[in-house]
C-alpha cells in the first residue's frame, strides 16, 4: 500500500466546519485501501519498519478561525495545537496566519493490539483486528482525560458494554460538591444536549470509567474530566460500532517516546508532563538502546547539555535524534578557533 497525493481541506470557520472546504497551501497524503476507497485521514497503515505515522502540515487561518476550531477540523486536541503553535493567538490567530497541524506521531512502545491510551500525550490509538489479506492499520484520536485529583487510572482493562444515547448518573461526590455550593445536581441526566457523555459511551471493566463523547468538544485535548476518557463526538461515533466488547484497553503514561522511521532514523518526543525527577538522560539513552535505535558509540556522541534542555523545557514535539549530536562542523570550528588563538599567541610572543 502506497500513499497517493491529494489536497488538504480546511474549513472556513466554526460555523462552516461541516459545510464549506478551503484548499490548504500544502499537499497531504491520503491513504487508500487496495480497492481505492479512501480511508479517513486518521487511519494509517502500520509501517513495515519503524514507529512513525503521519506527518505535520500547515494551513492558513481565516478571520473567523480560532486555534480550537482548526484543531477540531484537523483531528488534534487543545494541548497539541497549542504546543505546535506557541506564538499564535488561541482565540484570534488572524487572517492569513500559518498554523502548524501536528499530525505526525510516534507509536507508543507497547504491544500494538486493541486500544492504547497514552495519557501523557492525550491521545488514543486503536489497532483493529484484520484478516490475513488486509494490511494492518492504526486509528488515532485526541482525547480528554482526568484533571489533577481525578487521574485516569493506568493499567490493562477491556471494553464491556456499549451505550447509545446513554443517561448520565452524576457520582455522589459531584452531587455533594454541587449541594455544598447551593447547586443541587440531579440524580440522573437523560440523553440530550445537556448530557456530558454525548451520544455514545463505551464502558470499561473499571467501575465508573468510560470512553465517551462529550457536549463540550472544546475540552478535547485537556485534562479536565473526573477520570473518564472523552472524545470528539464524531470520533467516538466512528469507532463505536467497530470496537467489540472484550477489546483490550491499555492505559499508559509514556511521557517520553522514542521511535524510528522507515529509513532507520531515530526520533525523540518529550511531553510537558514528564517527571524530570524520574526521567533523565540515562533513561532516554536506555530506551534508545532497548529499542535498537542507537549504539553505545552513538550515544557517547550526544550533547548532554542539549538533552538536558529538552528535559528542562519539553515542548511535546517530535525531534530528530541527530539534532543532539555535535556536528563535525562544530568540531572543525573549535579546531579553527584554537588555531587562530595559537597563531595570535605566537605573534604576540614574537613581538614581546
Amino acid at each position: 500500500m502506497k500513499p497517493y497525493m491529494n489536497r488538504i481541506v480546511l474549513k472556513n470557520s466554526v460555523k462552516a466546519v461541516r459545510k464549506a472546504p478551503l484548499v490548504s497551501v500544502l499537499i497531504w497524503p491520503i491513504w487508500a485501501h487496495a480497492n481505492m476507497s479512501t480511508v479517513p485521514d486518521n487511519h494509517y497503515p502500520l509501517p513495515e519498519r519503524g514507529d512513525i505515522i503521519g506527518q505535520n502540515y500547515q494551513v492558513i487561518a481565516n478571520q473567523e478561525d480560532t486555534l480550537i476550531d482548526i484543531a477540531r477540523v484537523h483531528n488534534v486536541g487543545y494541548e497539541e495545537i497549542r504546543s505546535a503553535n506557541p506564538d499564535v493567538s488561541l482565540w484570534v490567530p488572524g487572517e492569513g496566519t500559518t498554523v502548524t497541524i501536528p499530525r505526525q506521531h510516534i507509536l507508543p512502545h507497547v504491544p500494538r493490539t486493541g486500544i492504547v491510551i497514552n495519557v501523557a500525550e492525550l491521545r488514543l490509538y486503536y489497532y483493529p483486528d484484520v484478516s490475513n489479506d488486509e494490511t494492518p492499520w492504526v486509528e488515532t484520536y485526541p482525547i480528554g482525560i482526568g484533571r489533577e485529583g481525578y487521574n485516569t487510572p493506568l493499567g490493562i482493562t477491556e471494553t464491556t458494554i456499549r451505550l447509545e444515547n446513554p443517561a448520565w448518573y452524576p457520582p455522589r461526590s459531584m452531587r455533594e460538591e454541587a449541594a455544598a455550593r447551593g447547586e443541587p445536581a440531579p440524580a440522573v441526566v437523560p440523553p440530550g444536549p445537556e448530557n456530558p457523555l454525548g451520544d455514545h459511551a463505551i464502558l470499561l471493566d473499571i467501575p465508573g470509567y468510560l470512553i465517551h463523547g462529550t457536549n463540550q468538544p472544546d475540552g478535547i485535548g485537556m485534562r479536565a474530566s473526573r477520570g473518564c476518557i472523552r472524545m470528539y463526538p464524531e470520533d467516538i461515533e466512528s469507532i463505536f460500532y467497530n470496537i467489540p466488547s472484550g477489546t483490550q484497553v491499555n492505559i499508559i503514561d509514556q511521557a517520553i517516546k522514542v521511535g524510528g522511521n522507515e529509513g532507520g532514523d531515530a526520533f525523540v518526543q518529550v511531553f510537558k508532563t514528564v517527571d524530570t525527577e524520574q526521567a533523565n538522560i540515562d533513561s532516554l539513552k536506555a530506551m534508545l538502546l532497548s529499542q535498537s535505535l542507537a549504539e553505545e558509540v552513538e550515544l557517547a556522541m550526544l550533547e548532554n547539555q542539549r538533552l538536558n534542555d529538552l528535559f528542562e523545557q519539553p515542548d511535546d514535539q517530535i525531534i530528530s535524534l541527530s539534532t543532539f549530536y555535535q556536528s563535525q562542523n562544530e568540531n572543525d570550528e573549535e579546531a579553527i578557533d584554537m588555531d587562530i588563538y595559537q597563531m595570535i599567541t605566537q605573534i604576540d610572543q614574537r613581538h614581546c
